[in-house]
């Protein structure tokens, strides 16, 4: 079991996650208070993974407010990377999604970093599950990210924003320095 903590670079905001990883997967879970646009929030999610670091379920919960429960079908049936809601509704706009990403943390990141497994100077461009918060409006955007210094450092870029950042990550691609968003305190 890890756990780290980051602190927004611009705003008051700070998480504490805690990685739990297992020989049959991984779960992390983790508390956000911060702050998006001038909106004051809290956070709570969960985040379950299998071994190859798949998603398998998003779960997240606003203090006081609205929830977001998510489950992904892997395999190689026909429902591959088909992703349902809490009460097994078929969400089929969020199909051939694996990743997840969440604006309010720098965590999301590792996981397209530790599934992808890119060598220097490789290139991938994936499609993710996107999370706003504090709204918990979901989309599905593509994403790119390169390996720049394995298990250093990787550029990522919002394909549909066409924003970019060269992310620090340590030994276990969980984000050091994330320019202008987000650090890693502890």
């Amino acid at each position: 079991m890890k756990a780290v903590r980051w602190s927004q670079q611009e705003g008051p905001g700070l998480e504490h996650l805690v990685l739990n990883e297992a020989p049959d997967g991984i779960v992390i879970e983790s508390a956000v208070v911060g702050e998006d646009e001038a909106h004051a929030f809290g956070l709570v999610y969960r985040i379950e993974c299998d071994a190859r670091w798949q998603v398998t379920r998003l779960a997240l919960k606003l203090a006081g407010g609205a929830t977001l429960d998510l489950h992904r079908r892997g395999g190689n049936n026909g429902d591959a990377h088909a992703w349902t809601d809490a009460h097994g509704d078929p969400q089929d706009a969020l199909r051939g999604c694996i990743d997840v990403d969440i604006t309010a943390t720098p965590f999301t990141n590792t996981l397209p970093i530790r599934r992808l497994q890119l060598e220097r100077g490789e290139r991938r461009v994936i499609r993710v599950v996107y999370v706003r918060v504090p709204e918990l409006s979901v989309s599905a955007v593509e994403q790119a990210y390169t390996c720049i210094e394995p298990n250093h450092r990787y550029r990522y870029e919002g394909l549909d924003t066409g924003f970019t950042a060269d992310i620090t990550v340590d030994e276990s691609g969980l984000v050091l320095d994330y320019p202008g968003l987000f650090k890693r305190i502890a």
